[in-house]
């Protein structure tokens, strides 16, 4: 079967094009209850972009914070309920921030309008009914989850996405003026995460013409980025990251991520490590696997003056090293893409178990 996925309705690119917002969701204002929801890093309460936000006085606007912990479960069905609670079904969901942001939004646009919990929903294509018009507007670029059909949260029990057509944004604000207060080290590891999906991406056995000419038009741009002869955080490259982590983002979406991704999820669902950080921690040790892509990763690093920390797993217990290789292991997709359908017959637990005693 082959992938037939919807992508984003509407995108708009280019410095200045946040002022664009109040018009773009405008003719949207009359849909359900008449008020729309604003969902925004907490990093932006009381900054110059708060006093941007085109609310009017019936919309609602949420800042959250998103450190240290990614979204959970349980934060998106206390929000729904408390959105719902207030004043009925919104017009629209805007969520303004990272990639937390971007995945918070899209699932409360789909939680008001399904019953229950979202643990019932962490799947692929588990959502019975379409949820509401939502827009991403991201203040960091490389997670792809602007333009992802999936919505990652962490639950009691897995690590997964709310993963179905209607969860892709109606429309995205590509502003590149919006990451421009990104901290180095974090502007180096979100844009990491781009250049992790494409190398998943190119291997494997699900890629393909259309996910490899949206992966190698990606890792041009992240090369030139953090390899190149302007490379470093400036404005011109802010403009190349933004769209890079979009192609990035259909990348993976029309192939798969791999081991990388899979071992990530186990650091982030048992030690709580945010999603981007994780990878690079986990990246930097999988060249038997990836042996260019690590080669190159090494070289952005050394570029860059970052520091990724050695030796963790001398702290950890055997019991997390096992609960974060189990984690890992159910992530069926991604070692199907990156080992084969007979993945099972080729990696165990211990196999797995050896990799997070790696890092």
């Amino acid at each position: 079967m082959h992938k037939n996925f919807k992508g984003i309705e509407k995108t708009v690119f280019g410095r200045g094009s946040f002022s664009q917002l109040g018009e773009i969701i405008a003719p949207h204002r009359s849909e359900n209850n008449g008020y729309m929801v604003f969902i925004v890093d907490n990093y932006f309460k009381g900054k110059e972009l708060e006093g941007r936000l085109p609310v009017q006085p019936e919309d609602t606007v949420y800042f959250i914070d998103v450190d240290p912990h990614e979204p959970t479960t349980e934060q998106i069905d206390i929000l729904r309920d408390e959105i719902l609670a207030s004043k009925g079904l919104p017009s629209g969901i805007i969520g303004i921030g990272g990639g937390a942001i971007m995945d918070i939004a899209k699932c409360v646009s789909l939680m008001v309008t399904n019953e229950g919990s979202s643990t019932l929903y962490q799947g692929l294509n588990l959502i019975k009914k379409p949820g509401i018009y939502h827009v991403g507007v991201p203040t960091i670029s490389g997670t792809g989850a602007e333009v992802s059909m999936t919505a990652v949260l962490t639950g009691p029990e897995k690590k997964l996405g709310l993963k179905c057509e209607w969860t892709v944004f109606n429309q995205v604000v590509l502003d590149p003026e919006l990451i421009a207060t990104v901290p180095r080290d974090w502007w180096f590891y979100v844009g990491m995460d781009t250049y992790i999906h494409c190398i998943e991406s190119e291997n494997g056995q699900f890629n393909n013409a259309y996910s490899h000419a949206y992966a190698e038009q990606s890792m041009k741009l992240c090369r030139d980025i953090y390899l190149g002869e302007n490379s470093g955080q400036t404005a011109e490259n802010d403009d190349k990251l933004m769209v890079a982590s979009l192609m990035g983002g259909l990348s993976l979406t029309y192939s798969e991520v791999g081991i990388c991704h899979a071992i990530s999820y186990g650091l982030s669902k048992i030690l709580g490590m945010r999603h981007c950080y994780s990878n690079c921690i986990a990246f930097n040790h999988l060249a038997d696997y990836y042996p260019e892509g690590v080669a190159e990763f090494k070289q952005m690093v050394a570029q860059h003056n970052i520091t990724l920390p050695q030796g963790l797993s001398k702290d950890w217990t055997d019991e997390q090293i096992t609960a974060m290789a189990h984690v890992s292991y159910k992530l069926d997709h991604m070692w199907n893409h990156a080992v084969g359908y007979d993945w099972q017959e080729k990696v165990t637990i211990a196999d797995i178990e050896a990799i997070f005693r790696r890092l």
